[in-house]
């Protein structure tokens, strides 16, 4: 195989890669004592907050999201279906599902845990399938 036909197999396979990363939904149905929720990867629950009133925007910033980190997304990442991508204030991007940004609660320490669930006077919850 020459050189050049190995570059266009490596292309092709970073290609593809890619293809699939992008295709891949960000998180999953977890079961916990609230039922099945979304979960990351590593199995930790998924939240929404009230606050997030404005389509395509996240209002928990800062020290908000120190205590919430968002369900981030590559750079690259395309929306589909259910699935969205925000642009948050700092230029960043975050996965939202049915239009309301995602995050994980600093203080679940396991997959199943939901303690963020209601937290803020009922401002924070489980994100449901």
């Amino acid at each position: 195989m020459t050189i050049r036909n190995l570059m266009l197999v490596g292309s092709l396979v970073l290609g593809l890669a890619a293809c699939a990363t992008a295709a891949t939904v960000p998180a999953k149905t977890g079961s916990t004592a609230l039922g099945n929720v979304l979960v990351d990867a590593k199995g930790m629950t998924l939240y929404t907050f009230d606050k997030d009133a404005t389509p395509g925007k996240s209002a928990c910033n800062g020290p908000c999201a120190q205590n919430w980190p968002p369900l981030m997304a590559t750079s690259d990442a395309k929306a589909s279906g259910d699935w969205s991508v925000i642009t948050r204030d700092d230029g960043s991007k975050q996965w939202a599902y049915k239009g309301k940004p995602l995050y994980a609660w600093v203080k679940d320490t396991k997959p199943g845990d939901t303690t963020g669930d209601g937290f803020l006077n009922g401002a924070w919850h489980v994100a449901k399938p």
